[in-house]
């Protein structure tokens, strides 16, 4: 009887989540990278740099998707990838978008909640395949990494690795959640300025 490979359930499941939840928003994939690379480097059951390669293409792959169904304008397939954004979301990303559009695709991937409203925008607003592509290779890839670290700090820290790999999921929602509070605090702050700016009674 031959030993069960780990490797051989674990990169087809990494691939194919972070794949699924860069289509539908339901899958923490970042917590999946951060665990892959945590397991990586605990029990060499996974090579590290195959992670880093699996969760850049997955993640590659599905906003290649993304961007495609907002370029071919399809009003059922913007409605079943836009559910769950708010208009007033979707409708900021797209008044930036036009000023800084590849920049935007990379904070949009780091970004909690913003990489969907990012990549509908570029797609309604005619942004060419040809820049959105490079942009949005750098953005994954960046993105791999800053997840992967994390899963790589959580095994440093411990040798168990399902201590580690819990570490690296917790580490990576607590991240999540704190750039997304910073987004908000933000957000609002803008939108203070820009009443104050205005003022009660002048006419925008």
């Amino acid at each position: 009887m031959t030993d069960f490979d780990p490797s051989a359930i674990g990169y087809p499941a990494l691939f194919g989540g972070v794949l699924l939840g860069s289509l539908i928003p339901v899958i923490p994939t970042g917590a999946l990278v951060g665990a892959a690379a945590a397991i990586a480097v605990t029990t060499g059951h996974l090579s590290l740099p195959l992670v880093l390669l699996l969760s850049t293409l997955g993640a590659l792959l599905g906003d290649l998707a993304t961007f495609g169904v907002a370029k071919v304008g399809s009003a059922t397939a913007m409605r079943w990838v836009a559910k769950g954004q708010s208009q007033e979301r979707l409708d900021a990303a797209r008044g930036q978008f036009a000023a800084r559009g590849g920049l935007l695709v990379v904070i949009g991937r780091l970004v909690p909640a913003g990489r969907i409203p990012v990549l509908l925008a570029a797609g309604t607003l005619g942004y060419p395949w040809r820049r959105l592509g490079p942009a949005a290779l750098v953005a994954c890839v960046v993105w791999a990494i800053a997840y992967a670290a994390l899963g790589v700090l959580s095994g440093g820290l411990f040798d168990n690795p399902v201590v580690a790999t819990l570490l690296a999921a917790v580490l990576v929602l607590v991240v999540g959640a704190v750039v997304s509070l910073l987004s908000a605090w933000r957000r609002r702050r803008r939108l203070v300025r820009e009443h104050a700016a205005h003022g009660p009674g002048t006419p925008t």
